[in-house]
């Protein structure tokens, strides 16, 4: 399994579309532990090239602070799936929480 995260100063980026620098965790699901970190530079900003991009990175799930409907549908798409509202702030911490099914999650944070 590989797991993104969109990431600014160390942190989980509150808003996914702006976001420059994704972690992207390849993990075995049934030890539920993390095997490998990698950091990715995001493609210059354009609508609707993040899912694509994740997807060719072969990305199953992607853990976000907030992201907008459209972004959503496309990562559904891609068959994607999408975990919003993260409360950790940690990008490893969150993943490995969301491996132990123990992931907490407020509400999305993007409005649009």
């Amino acid at each position: 399994m590989k797991i993104a995260v969109p990431v600014s100063g160390q942190q989980i980026a509150e808003h996914f579309g702006q976001c420059r620098e994704f972690y992207i965790y390849s993990a075995d699901t049934e030890t539920k532990e993390i095997m490998e970190e990698l950091q990715r530079s995001a493609p210059p900003h354009e609508p609707g090239i993040l899912p694509s991009w994740l997807a060719d990175h072969g990305v199953d799930t992607v853990i976000a602070s907030g992201m907008g409907k459209r972004a959503q549908q496309l990562f559904s798409a891609y068959g994607i799936t999408v975990v919003t509202g993260a409360v950790s702030s940690e990008p490893r911490q969150a993943v490995d929480e969301y491996l132990k099914d123990h992931l907490k999650t407020g509400s999305n944070q993007c409005t649009h």
